[in-house]
C-alpha cells in the first residue's frame, strides 16, 4: 500500500470515526430530549389533574372525576393512559374510591412509599412507552388540603401515573440521524477528493526522496529529485539535488579509496557510509596501535601489545599466541590466556605438524571433521590464523571457541585481526633485525659463543639476579697451551680450527643454563650455573679430556694434538662478586700454566697476593 493510499485511508477512518461519534452523540441527545420533553408534559399534565381534582372536591363533584381524567387522556394524543391511585390515608378517610384508583404495580407502591417521581421506559421493536408516576402531596396554600384531609403537610394523598407513547420521536430521530450520515458521507468524499488533489504532488515528492535515500544507502548519490509543487517544496528539491551532487563527488568512491589502506577489508555492508565509518574506525585503532608499538624496544613487547588488542578490542578470552622459527622448525609459546598450551605440545619440536603454519591458510574447525589433528587432540572448536613475519619467523594465533556459532563469529573478525598483524609486521621485522644485530655484536663471529662485550654488559644483571635468588656460579677460565706456536708453525687457519673445535667442546659439555664465552684470543670463560663442587670439577675434567682427545689435520703426515689449562673458582664461596670470581679463576689458570700446563687448578686464597689489582 502506497503512502498516498495510507494517508487517504487514515483520513477516511478518522472522518468516519468523527461521523459515527457525531451520530452517537446526536442519538443520545435526541433520546434524552425526547424523554425530557415527555417528562415535562407528564409534569404539566399532573399539575392539571391535581388542579382539576381539587376543583372537583371543592365543588362537590368528585364522583365526576373519571370523566375529567378521560377527557385529558383523549384530548392528548401523546398520553396513552392515565390513572389515579389513592393513598391509604385517603382510603381510610373517604373509602377506596373507584376500582381504577387502586395500586396497579410496584411502581405505584414505590411512589406512595417514597413520595418521589419514578420514570421507566419500555422499549420494543415497534414502540417506546414512557411511564411517569408523580406523587400527589398535600399543601397548605390555596386550596388548603389539610382542611379536608386528615393528613400532615406534604403527606401523600395519592399517585398520578401516566404512559406516553414516544415512538414517533424515535422515528423522527432515526430520520434525522440518517440525514446526518448522508451529509457526513458527502463531506468525506469531498474531503478525500481535495486531499488527493492537493497532497498527491507532495506524495510524489516524498516517493522521489525515498527512492533517492534508498540509492544513497547503496552509495549511489546520482538521483535527481523533481516536483511540480512550487514554493518551499521546490526550494527543498533544489537543495537536495545540490546536496546529493556534492555527496556524490565526496563519498562516491570513499569506500574503495579507504579500503586500499586495509589489505583485506574489515566489514561487508550495503551501506557505504557505514562501511566507511567502520573502516575509518579500524584505521584509527590500527594507527594508534602501530604508533605505540613503533616505540617499543623489542618484539616481546610488541607481541604483548598484540595480545592486549586481542583481549580488549576483540574480547577473545581463550587463545594462544605462538612464534615459529623457520630455521630450526620449532614453535615457542608467547602467550596463553589459560596459562597452558591450547594445542598439542608435539608441534613445539616440529612446527610442520601445525596445519596452519604448513599451509599458510586459516584452519577453521567447522570446515571439516578433525581438520587439524594436533588441535583436535585438545579441543573440538578452534580457529588458527597463521601469519608470516619474514623468511625466518611466523606467528600463529590459536583461538578456541565453545561452539560452532562462536567459531563463525571468530571467522568474521579474522580480517580485522590480520590487519593488526599487518600493522605489527614491519615493527616485528625491525625488532628481529635489531635483536640479530645486537646478538651478533655480543657474539664471537668465529665460534658463535658470546664475547667479552656480552659479559661486560650483562654481568651486573647476572650478579643481581644471583644475589636475589641465592644462585651460585662455578667459573672456569681456559687457555690453549702454547697456542702462539700453532699460529707461528702451521698458520692462522689451523689456529682458527683449534679455536672452533674448542668452542664445540664447550658447547657439547655445558647446559643451556650455563654460559660459555670467548674471553680473548685463545682464552675462554665458562660459568656453570648452580653447579656443585663435584659437578663443576667433573665438567672441567670432561672438557679437558674431550679437547685433549682431538687431533688436527695440519696438511702433513703428522696430526696436531693440543692441551688446555683450566683455572677454577666459585661464587660466592671464593669471592663476594662475580668479577672477583673471574679474576680468581684467571689467577688459578696462571698457576696452572706456571706449574706445567695441561692441568686443572682450583683457586686457593694463597694464590692471590695482597695488593694485586683485580
Amino acid at each position: 500500500m502506497g503512502t498516498k493510499f495510507k494517508l487517504l485511508f487514515i483520513v477516511t477512518v478518522m472522518l468516519l470515526g468523527l461521523a459515527v461519534a457525531t451520530i452517537i452523540n446526536v442519538s443520545l441527545n435526541f433520546r434524552d430530549y425526547s424523554i425530557k420533553s415527555a417528562t415535562e408534559k407528564a409534569t404539566t399534565t399532573a399539575a392539571i389533574v391535581k388542579d382539576g381534582l381539587t376543583a372537583h372536591m371543592v365543588n362537590g363533584m368528585m364522583d365526576k372525576r373519571q370523566y375529567f381524567l378521560d377527557q385529558i387522556s383523549n384530548n392528548n394524543s401523546d398520553v396513552k393512559s392515565l390513572w389515579l391511585v389513592r393513598a391509604p390515608s385517603v382510603i381510610k378517610q373517604y373509602g377506596p374510591g373507584f376500582n381504577s384508583e387502586t395500586v396497579r404495580d410496584q411502581t405505584d407502591k414505590n411512589v406512595l412509599d417514597s413520595g418521589k417521581i419514578i420514570k421507566t421506559i419500555h422499549e420494543g421493536a415497534d414502540s417506546i412507552i414512557l411511564r411517569v408516576s408523580i406523587p400527589y402531596k398535600a399543601t397548605t396554600s390555596q386550596p388548603n388540603c389539610l382542611e379536608c384531609h386528615d393528613i400532615k403537610r406534604d403527606g401523600i394523598l395519592g399517585v398520578i401515573s401516566m404512559e406516553f407513547d414516544i415512538t414517533n420521536m424515535r422515528n423522527v430521530g432515526m430520520i434525522t440521524i440518517f440525514k446526518i450520515l448522508i451529509i457526513n458521507l458527502i463531506f468525506i468524499v469531498i474531503a478525500l477528493f481535495l486531499i488527493n488533489h492537493y497532497v498527491a504532488p507532495y506524495m510524489k515528492l516524498f516517493a522521489s526522496m525515498q527512492e533517492g535515500i534508498t540509492k544513497a544507502y547503496s552509495g549511489d548519490f546520482t538521483h535527481k529529485f523533481f516536483t511540480n509543487v512550487k514554493g518551499e517544496a521546490r526550494q527543498i528539491t533544489e537543495q537536495l539535488n545540490t546536496l546529493f551532487t556534492k555527496m556524490q563527488e565526496t563519498f562516491g568512491n570513499i569506500k574503495y579509496n579507504l579500503s586500499t589502506f586495509i589489505p583485506q577489508g574489515c566489514v561487508a555492508s550495503k551501506d557505504p557510509l557505514f562501511e566507511a565509518k567502520t573502516i575509518i574506525g579500524e584505521l584509527s585503532d590500527i594507527y594508534k596501535f602501530k604508533k605505540t608499538i613503533e616505540l617499543d624496544i623489542d618484539k616481546e613487547t610488541v607481541y604483548k601489545r598484540f595480545v592486549d588488542a586481542m583481549e580488549h578490542k576483540f574480547e577473545l578470552y581463550s587463545f594462544a599466541f605462538y612464534e615459529i622459527n623457520h630455521v630450526i622448525n620449532e614453535r615457542k609459546l608467547i602467550f596463553s590466556s589459560e596459562n597452558k598450551k591450547l594445542c598439542s605440545v608435539n608441534v613445539d619440536k616440529n612446527a610442520n605438524l601445525c596445519r596452519a603454519f604448513r599451509t599458510q591458510a586459516d584452519v577453521i574447525s567447522t570446515d571439516f571433521m578433525e581438520l587439524c589433528e594436533e588441535c583436535s587432540k585438545v579441543d573440538d572448536f578452534y580457529v588458527c590464523i597463521p601469519f608470516t613475519i619474514n623468511d625466518d619467523y611466523s606467528v600463529v594465533l590459536n583461538i578456541h571457541a565453545k561452539d560452532d556459532a562462536q567459531v563463525n563469529e571468530i571467522h568474521i573478525i579474522t580480517p580485522s585481526i590480520r590487519n593488526y598483524l599487518e600493522a605489527a609486521k614491519p615493527v616485528i621485522e625491525s625488532r628481529i633485525l635489531t635483536a640479530k644485530l645486537r646478538d651478533s655484536s655480543l657474539r664471537d663471529g668465529m665460534t658463535g659463543l658470546y664475547n667479552r662485550r656480552f659479559l661486560e654488559e650483562f654481568i651486573d644483571q647476572m650478579m643481581s639476579q644471583a644475589d636475589r635468588k641465592n644462585d651460585t656460579y662455578a667459573v672456569l677460565m681456559l687457555d690453549v697451551d702454547f697456542f702462539k706456536m700453532v699460529n707461528d708453525t702451521y698458520g692462522h687457519d689451523i689456529g682458527d680450527k683449534v679455536i672452533v673445535e674448542l668452542s664445540g667442546v664447550l658447547k657439547a659439555n655445558t647446559r643451556e643454563s650455563d654460559l660459555a664465552i670467548r674471553y680473548g684470543g685463545e682464552e675462554f670463560l665458562v660459568m656453570l650455573y648452580n653447579a656443585t663442587e663435584e659437578g663443576a670439577l667433573g665438567v672441567a675434567k670432561k672438557i679437558h679430556k674431550a679437547f685433549c682427545a682431538l687431533s688436527f689435520d695440519v696438511g702433513t703426515s703428522e696430526r696436531l694434538k693440543k692441551t688446555i689449562s683450566i683455572g677454577m673458582s666459585r661464587y660466592p664461596t671464593d669471592a663476594d662478586s662475580i668479577w672477583k670470581a673471574i679474576k680468581y679463576a684467571d689467577t688459578a689458570l696462571y698457576e696452572a700454566k706456571n706449574t706445567g700446563r695441561n692441568k686443572i687448578v682450583e683457586f686457593k686464597p694463597e694464590m692471590f697476593k695482597a695488593g694485586d689489582d683485580f
